[in-house]
């Protein structure tokens, strides 16, 4: 087999990875809700690191060390890409393995290395949508989203994917600056009846799976050679 059809099965491969996490990112807090209703419960709980605490611990563990581990394997243009990689594994091993706290005893060291887990844990995915998956090996940022152009070597579906990103990591932003808001000011208000954490983890989640699921090139992807535009 050629060195270019290794090539192409190695990059088959690794696009179909990334639709499997943004698969997994997307179906989380709904197979995470629904399971729990199927089960027995009678409400939602208040975050998706609650449901560890639930019936769903098994699914919650299972899916968040499988995104994590294909985080740290991941490999990307430069060494940041990697960099980035490492550290939302290790931030999803973190998150997976000290569960937050609850009405059961959870000592607040482990409920703190939960919580700055899940924090930096989405930081980096949000790094992922508008920093390094825009990239070509041309280069390429957020910075340079104004100025480019088609005659800069990027095509219009690069363009339209590089908007997505954008959007799915901006949306990812305001759910984590909305969450810490209302953390901090608003917990011990009428907004608690409403659970608006696990709402706005599962908006982040929504974004960082479709961001993923269009970098593994099977929304807005490039016609093959041999397709129609």
């Amino acid at each position: 087999m050629s060195n270019s059809q290794d090539d192409k099965r190695i990059s088959e491969s690794y696009r179909r990875l990334r639709r499997i996490v943004g698969i997994l990112g997307v179906m989380l807090p709904f197979v995470l809700a629904v399971g729990f209703f199927i089960s027995g419960g009678s409400e939602l709980k208040k975050s998706i690191s609650a449901y560890y605490h639930s019936d769903m611990r098994d699914i919650f563990v299972g899916v968040v060390f499988t995104i994590g581990w294909f985080l740290f394997t991941y490999k990307g243009y430069e060494k940041r890409d990697d960099v980035a990689g490492h550290l939302a594994g290790i931030f999803a091993l973190g998150v997976a393995l000290f569960p937050t706290s609850s009405c059961t005893s959870t000592s607040d060291l482990v409920s703190l290395l939960h919580l700055t887990s899940a924090f930096f844990l989405f930081v980096v995915l949000i790094y992922f949508s508008i920093f390094l998956f825009p990239k070509t090996e041309k280069g390429g940022n957020l910075f340079q989203y104004p100025k480019i152009r088609l005659s800069d070597g990027l095509n219009e579906g690069k363009l339209r994917r590089n908007r997505i990103y954008l959007g799915c990591g901006l949306m990812m932003g305001l759910c984590l600056v909305l969450i810490l808001v209302y953390k901090f000011f608003f917990e011990r208000t009428w907004l608690s009846e409403y659970e608006p954490v696990f709402w706005l983890e599962s908006f982040l989640f929504v974004a960082f799976g479709f961001s993923w699921f269009v970098k593994g090139n099977t929304l807005f992807r490039d016609p093959e050679p041999d397709e129609p535009a």
